[in-house]
């Protein structure tokens, strides 16, 4: 079922398109939504608007820690996030919606060999010549609008939201971040198992090779790739 947009949210949705013209940058679809406007104790912490990510700077297209995703994949997340509230924990995002521009940023560390200064934090036991392909593309399914990076978080004894064990970090470039891989403990796999249910349950699939990246099926856009800033 389709959310309801209340006139206040439409003219929050109206001055964002505003903002993103005067920009420089491509309007908003009117059918993509902040996500926080559905579910709101979702918790938002988008990796690529810090430095802290595998190309080690702040990413081309992020000027804000927004979530941003088609309103189909954003309704079907927020069922995820009251299911998960539901047993005590909380949905916590690393990245929605990718602008190309951002992909185009990817690309261009990703032909810097030289540049290996985050390579012991995220890809230790790989070449970076190896990571276009599996790892990073020309063209995302995040730019289409339906795919989400994310995780689980619980709240510690101080009330303060804390991501679980999963064995392995987000975007760690690694055999281990499969999904199904060998040499994480048995609650690590059931922290990434729990995520799973959550997702597929909620109308998402998962990526093979990394145990946090979901598309919402089916996918809205097949070959649309947008390039909106995120502000």
């Amino acid at each position: 079922m389709r959310p309801f947009l209340t006139l206040t949210k439409l003219a929050l949705f109206s001055a964002a398109l505003a903002s993103s013209a005067s920009a420089g940058s491509p309007p908003i679809p009117t059918n993509f939504v902040d996500v926080t406007s559905l579910a709101p104790s979702i918790q938002v912490h988008m990796a690529y608007f810090t430095t802290n990510n595998f190309v080690g700077t702040v990413v081309d297209g992020y000027k804000a820690n927004k979530c941003y995703l088609h309103l189909d994949a954003a309704q079907a997340l927020a069922n995820a996030q009251q299911a998960a509230m539901r047993q005590g924990y909380s949905l916590w995002l690393y990245d929605c919606y990718r602008p190309q521009r951002a992909v185009d940023h990817f690309m261009r560390w990703a032909a810097d060999l030289a540049d290996t200064q985050t390579q012991a934090e995220f890809y230790p036991n790989l070449a970076k010549n190896t990571l276009v392909g599996d790892y990073i593309a020309q063209k995302s399914g995040h730019s289409r609008g339906s795919t989400v990076d994310l995780t689980l978080a619980k709240k510690d004894p101080s009330g303060q939201w804390q991501v679980l064990d999963t064995g392995s970090p987000f975007d760690l470039f690694d055999p281990i971040s499969n999904v199904g891989a060998s040499g994480i403990s048995a609650k690590q796999e059931a922290n990434r198992q729990l995520l799973l249910e959550l997702m597929t349950k909620a109308g998402f699939k998962v990526y093979s090779m990394e145990w946090w990246h979901f598309t919402h099926q089916p996918p809205a856009y097949t070959e649309t790739y947008f390039d909106f800033v995120v502000q």
